[in-house]
């Protein structure tokens, strides 16, 4: 898919496009997926999320698939483990997080509370069409729900973490005019 055009950011590495073309922006309905991809976001603070994508598959090895039934099991000795994985990004505090994560998605789980309706509610699950331009409908959505997931306990979920995921899991369909995934999104209601 060469001929198309895409979001500035995808233009330039092969990965990137790959991700852009094929995941990027679709709306994501899968609890465990979606709290996937916002640990994953929160390992992204401070770097480029092209680090994390080269380093994804380690990820979910490291990680056990992302299973929060198995991550909130980690103890004290997988997280030494994790700090020793030249395959992922060794930061005790977003090991840990991750960790912390999974504990809550599961209390969540535990309350009666499913993490993708959970998320979705935000937006009364329908995906928010940005205007193609700027990511003011994603920021200011990015914020209500940075402030609630803080509230819940969960770190590394910041505004702009959290603006990256609505995007990533198609909450929000920030796709750029001119991209050929914009239209292909609009409307779309599941992954």
């Amino acid at each position: 898919m060469t001929d198309h055009r895409r979001c500035r950011w995808a233009e330039k590495d092969p990965l990137e496009r790959a991700y852009h073309d094929t995941e990027w922006g679709v709306p994501e309905r899968d609890p465990r997926a979606l709290w996937e991809c916002l640990m994953l976001e929160g390992f992204q603070a401070g770097l480029s999320w092209i680090t994390v994508l080269r380093k994804r598959e380690n990820f979910r090895t490291a990680f056990a698939g992302f299973d929060p039934r198995k991550v909130a099991r980690f103890t004290e000795a997988d997280t030494l483990r994790l700090l020793a994985d030249p395959g992922i990004i060794r930061s005790r505090a977003k090991i840990e997080a991750t960790i912390r994560g999974a504990r809550i998605f599961l209390e969540m789980d535990a309350r009666g509370e499913d993490f993708a309706t959970y998320c979705w509610s935000f937006t009364d699950g329908q995906v928010l069409r940005g205007d193609g331009k700027t990511a003011a409908a994603s920021a200011e959505l990015a914020g209500r729900v940075s402030k609630d997931l803080k509230g819940r306990g969960f770190k590394f979920v910041g505004p702009t973490i959290v603006q990256a995921w609505l995007q990533a899991v198609g909450i929000v369909n920030d796709h750029a005019i001119g991209c050929f995934r914009r239209d292909a999104m609009a409307g779309s209601g599941g992954a």
